[in-house]
C-alpha cells in the first residue's frame, strides 16, 4: 500500500511540475529531444558508413525550428547595434568597435562590441547580442542564467542573478584578479554583456549602463516573422 502510495505521489508531482512548464520550455524541451535522436541517428549512420551530412543540418534545423514554434526572425542590423555603443566609458577610450551577423541552422545572430582601455591597464569589453531566434533551446542552453536563480560567495569572489533596472540580470567577479561580467538581458532577445579586467565591478556595470535597455526592449518584435 505504502509502495502504490509512493509511486502515485510521485506520478503527481511529475504532473504538477509538467504543469508548470511554460509552452516554450516544453518545446525547447521537445526540440532537445529530436536534436539527440538526430545525433544518435548520425553516429548510427557514421558507423555504418552510410552518414549524411546534409540530412543531419536538415534534422538539426528542423529541431530549432521546432523549438521556437515555426518562428523566423532576421535580426537587427549590427551596424545599428554598434551605434548603441557608448563613445567612451568614465576614465576609458574606445579602442576598437566591432560588429557582425551570423547565421546556420535556421539560427541567426547578430552583435556589436566594443572595445575601452585606461591608462592604468584597466580594460572593458561590451558587447551587443541579439539572439534573435535563439530565444528557444539554444537560448536557454547559451543563457542559462536566465531561467535559474544563482547565489554564491567565497572569500575570492561572488556570483549572482539578480535584476538590474526591471530585467534579468547575472553578475560575477573574481577580487584577486579584479576581473569579472555582467550581463543583462532586454525583451528576452537582446544581451547587453560587460567583461572587465583589472577595474572595479562599478566600473563593469557602469558600462552596461550607457546602453539604452529600454530601446532594445521595444526592439524585441523586430524583424519576426
Amino acid at each position: 500500500m505504502l509502495r502504490k502510495a509512493g509511486i502515485a505521489a510521485l506520478s503527481l508531482s511529475l504532473i504538477l511540475a509538467a504543469a508548470c512548464k511554460s509552452p516554450e520550455q516544453r518545446a525547447a524541451e521537445d526540440a532537445a529531444k529530436k536534436m539527440e535522436e538526430a545525433g544518435k541517428a548520425l553516429a548510427e549512420k557514421t558507423q555504418a558508413g552510410t552518414a549524411n551530412l546534409g540530412d543531419a543540418v536538415a534534422a538539426m534545423g528542423a529541431a530549432v525550428n521546432a523549438a521556437n514554434a515555426g518562428r523566423k526572425v532576421e535580426t537587427v542590423d549590427y551596424r545599428e547595434l554598434k551605434e548603441m555603443l557608448p563613445e567612451s566609458l568614465p576614465g576609458m577610450r574606445r579602442t576598437d568597435a566591432t560588429g557582425e551577423k551570423t547565421a546556420a541552422m535556421g539560427m541567426q545572430v547578430s552583435h556589436a562590441e566594443g572595445r575601452y582601455s585606461a591608462d592604468n591597464g584597466g580594460s572593458v569589453t561590451l558587447k551587443i547580442t541579439d539572439i534573435g531566434s535563439m530565444t528557444g533551446l539554444a537560448g536557454m542552453a547559451a543563457y542559462a542564467w536566465a531561467n535559474v536563480q544563482v547565489d554564491r560567495e567565497s572569500d575570492s569572489g561572488y556570483e549572482k542573478t539578480t535584476t538590474y533596472n526591471g530585467f534579468k540580470a547575472h553578475e560575477k567577479y573574481d577580487k584577486s584578479s579584479k576581473s569579472g561580467d555582467f550581463s543583462v538581458l532586454a525583451g528576452n532577445r537582446f544581451v547587453v554583456e560587460a567583461n572587465g579586467y583589472n577595474t572595479e565591478m562599478d566600473a563593469i556595470k557602469g558600462a552596461v549602463s550607457k546602453v539604452d535597455l529600454r530601446k532594445l526592449e521595444g526592439m524585441k518584435n523586430k524583424g519576426v516573422q
